[in-house]
């Protein structure tokens, strides 16, 4: 049966993400909402940006949230470093795993050899790779396998050691991780899928045909593409009251687009190149529920480079965000300059 493509305005797209995000309004403190906070992982690349998506959507945030024990660090989509729920790592480990015979079998074995060398301790990923035998970035292909985790705290080589298998099947948690990343980034394109899972182009297409009966097709600002279809009531829903600011980190789950996806969030192409630019991303400054400028911090200070002219009470808004930033150096107040 064809299903009528149901058409999205940017609006309903930008105020579902925010909803889906947790963006309008701060979750309650606790492990099932940082479960919600990372439900699409929580990109960690740059250090402690993971931290900062956390602070931006649940309360309490303080600078060691990151290492609650409902969560966990691993090398996820993409290879990069992401924070998740503990109970999640089989969908952003076991997700990725690929589908071929020689690059399963490359992970699987290399998996088993990293636990034969760390025999249940735990190594700097260096020191791992050095008994291996290997260069330690290889060791982050056996990441896939869901045995392998982290803790890189960003000045130092990662710790790395192993854990027992997920019980789950790959093909389970490929879908499931496709679910979360329609849920979060939705609309989406098995294509975009497959660039941020890592997968590729024809594994992204394979997941969403898989999971074809439980999506609608949609019409959006920036091109066809595709929604959970349990989400739609959500995506037709009144808009609810915007966060008067949130200052987001670099790779943030609500920035983390490529291609076209990107016009969408930021439809003037001279702020898209000022917030995507071609080496590290500066944080994303999201005032009353768009995107209002960029930010950079050094030691204490944060720069703010605002897309227009903010108001005195979205300026002191911005300003108190800034200042309850949860970061590690206890006492020292951030200090915000405008780059007007």
């Amino acid at each position: 049966m064809t299903r009528t493509r149901l058409d999205l305005t940017r609006t309903q797209i930008l105020a579902f993400r925010r909803l889906a995000g947790g963006l309008d309004e701060r979750l309650p403190r606790g492990p099932g909402s940082l479960r919600r906070a990372a439900w699409a992982g929580l990109q960690d690349s740059m250090p402690r940006a993971a931290l900062l998506s956390i602070h931006a959507r649940v309360e309490g945030t303080g600078p060691f949230t990151w290492e609650d024990p409902s969560l966990v660090q691993l090398w996820g989509p993409r290879f990069n470093v992401f924070v998740v729920a503990a109970r999640d790592l089989a969908v952003f480990s076991l997700g990725t795993l690929p589908d071929d015979a020689k690059g399963r079998r490359r992970a699987e074995d290399l998996a088993a050899r990293l636990s034969a060398v760390l025999g249940g301790a735990r190594m700097p990923y260096g020191q791992a790779g050095h008994a291996l035998g290997v260069h330690p970035n290889s060791l982050r292909y056996a990441a896939a396998t869901g045995t392998v985790v982290i803790r890189w705290e960003g000045a130092r080589q990662p710790a790395i050691w192993t854990v027992p298998p997920p019980e789950a099947d790959p093909r389970d948690a490929r879908l499931e991780l496709a679910r979360r990343y329609l849920h979060v980034y939705g609309p989406a394109t098995p294509e975009a899928f497959g660039q941020w899972a890592g997968i590729g182009r024809r594994h992204g297409v394979a997941a969403f045909g898989a999971l074809r009966e439980s999506l609608t097709p949609v019409q959006t600002p920036v091109g066809d593409a595709w929604i959970r279809t349990q989400d739609e009531a959500a995506f037709r829903a009144a808009p609810g009251p915007t966060a008067a600011a949130r200052v987001l980190p670099s790779g943030d789950a609500y920035l983390l687009f490529h291609g076209t996806d990107r016009d969408l969030l930021v439809p003037d192409a001279d702020r898209r190149r000022a917030l995507w630019t071609p080496r590290v991303w500066p944080g994303g400054l999201l005032v009353a529920g768009e995107i209002a400028g960029t930010w950079r911090r050094a030691d204490a200070v944060m720069t703010v480079q605002p897309w227009r002219r903010l108001s005195r009470a979205e300026r002191d808004a911005v300003a108190a965000e800034a200042e309850s930033l949860p970061l590690p150096a206890a006492g020292r107040r951030i200090i915000v300059r405008w780059d007007d």
